[in-house]
């Protein structure tokens, strides 16, 4: 799976990793032959239209190769001639829709993402995609919507990760207690995600539960190769609620140390706790 959003890299908090619709194997349903057409003409035409599916296939793993690079340009490009090959191709329409939103093309991203919901009504990843696409637009209830419809799908093989968007989307609505209870659902799923750890402790923190906010983002600051300026600021943040001064000390020094110019480590200089 590749990673959607390039604006969620290094940055756990409140940005959160996205998952990439899944494009292995991405290409249109197998046709079925028309009856009024006799046999030979309906070889030619499978035939056809299996080169097509092939060409869509082909181009629509080059967008995807492009898109991940962040060369949203040519991810464009390739994806529209996947979608010449095989208009309705879902992961094609899906991805176009996240290449045109990274453009600022939000429009024309929300008009292919509809008609892929349109054409796979059951297709998880474009259900989780369109529906953090709305969420990130402060369309709420309606994301969430399409986030419950992706997790009530048996056959949904990431719940952990909209469970994760769908707890963020909670949490910048407002709904605290609500965004708690989903990411911990997501955190039980996937305990390893640090996303998950980051914000079920942003929001514990924001509920007051500082000590079980501690716990989280530790599972994070422990390790070396996750921990970053926004981890060690929240967890300075709970050390100062819990009244453990040695503590925010600490956090303080690795902020300065090793994330100098951040914008974390002079909120800490100028003793901003309270965000």
């Amino acid at each position: 799976m590749m990673g959607t959003t390039r604006a969620g890299r290094g940055a756990w908090g409140r940005v959160v990793l996205l998952g990439l619709a899944i494009l292995a194997g991405a290409c249109a349903a197998q046709p079925r032959g028309n009856p009024s057409i006799d046999q030979q003409d309906n070889r030619g035409i499978a035939a056809e239209e299996s080169e097509s599916q092939r060409r869509a296939r082909v181009r629509l793993e080059l967008a995807g190769a492009y898109y991940a690079e962040g060369r949203l340009d040519n991810a464009l490009s390739e994806v529209r001639l996947a979608l010449a090959a095989s208009p309705d191709l879902p992961q094609a329409l899906n991805l176009r829709g996240l290449v045109l939103a990274a453009l600022g093309e939000e429009k024309q991203a929300e008009d292919s993402f509809k008609r892929g919901v349109e054409v796979a009504p059951n297709d998880g990843d474009t259900l989780h995609n369109y529906g953090w696409f709305l969420c990130q637009r402060g369309r709420y209830a309606e994301g969430n919507a399409l986030f419950d419809r992706a997790l009530a799908m048996n056959s949904y093989r990431t719940p952990s990760r909209t469970l994760l968007v769908q707890g963020v989307c909670e949490a910048r609505s407002g709904q605290l207690e609500k965004a708690e209870h989903t990411l911990k659902r997501a955190y039980e799923l996937d305990a390893a995600n640090p996303a998950t750890a980051m914000n079920l402790a942003d929001v514990l923190y924001r509920r007051g539960d500082y000590e079980r906010a501690r716990f989280y983002v530790r599972r994070v600051n422990n390790n070396g190769e996750l921990r970053n300026a926004e981890s060690l600021w929240l967890a300075a943040r709970i050390e100062n609620r819990l009244a453990n001064p040695q503590g925010v000390r600490d956090l303080g020094n690795q902020l300065r140390s090793s994330y100098p110019s951040s914008r974390e480590a002079q909120a800490f200089e100028r003793g901003i706790f309270d965000e």
